[in-house]
């Protein structure tokens, strides 16, 4: 996956509360195992209408905000089912961080595993964020991973906490297959030992 390290960006608002994953993606655009292409149907009920229409009052049909890469909500973001569908579809739609008071468990994990930073700032410092979107396409925040803050417009420095380890993967870029990667040399070390000392032993599985 790509690294995260430092992002500018525009900052899309949405001031709501349990923002779920059936918002995020609706379970009908579940019928697919790869990660890409699932953008296109980000927030479909929000963003659509029943024709599939754009609701020009949905922030993601606005501009600056539609090619923005950063969402500012509110409390319990990515609640209700589990699906890793729902980062997915966030990231091929382009957003690489949510800032938000509290995330559901599942989310918060999954968000990680895929390349988006999550980060957790109360509920006041987010009105705050929100609010500098009104200055539309100057509303631009920084987020310094390593640094670990969140850049208002005006310059602003305001912190965060991170898992450090969680740190060190999106900082290196490293999802669970990255992560046994980098011991490949370890592992084929023991492949070849075992190939020597228990021969009798399948070197693949049926």
């Amino acid at each position: 996956m790509d690294a995260f390290t430092t992002l500018t960006a525009v900052a899309a608002p949405m001031p709501m509360q349990n923002i779920d994953t059936d918002k995020i993606i609706p379970a009908r655009f579940l019928k697919t195992i790869k990660r890409s292409g699932l953008g296109v149907h980000l927030f479909d009920p929000l963003r659509f209408d029943k024709d599939g229409n754009e609701k020009p009052d949905f922030i993601l049909n606005q501009e600056p905000f539609r090619k923005a890469e950063v969402i500012i909500a509110h409390e319990n973001f990515g609640c209700g089912s589990s699906r890793e569908h729902a980062p997915w579809a966030l990231l091929d739609f382009g957003i690489r961080c949510i800032i938000a008071p509290d995330f559901a468990d599942i989310f918060y994990n999954n968000s990680f595993k895929n390349g988006i930073l999550p980060i957790r700032l109360p509920r006041a410092v987010c009105d705050q964020l929100i609010d500098d979107t009104k200055l539309g396409g100057n509303a631009r925040v920084t987020i310094d991973l390593a640094r670990q803050v969140v850049i208002r417009p005006n310059g602003e420095e305001i912190g965060f906490e991170i898992d450090p380890f969680r740190k060190h993967l999106l900082l290196n870029g490293l999802d669970d297959i990255g992560q046994t990667l980098q011991h490949g040399t370890q592992i084929d070390g023991y492949e070849a030992e075992r190939r020597q000392t228990q021969p009798w032993l399948p070197t693949t599985i049926a």
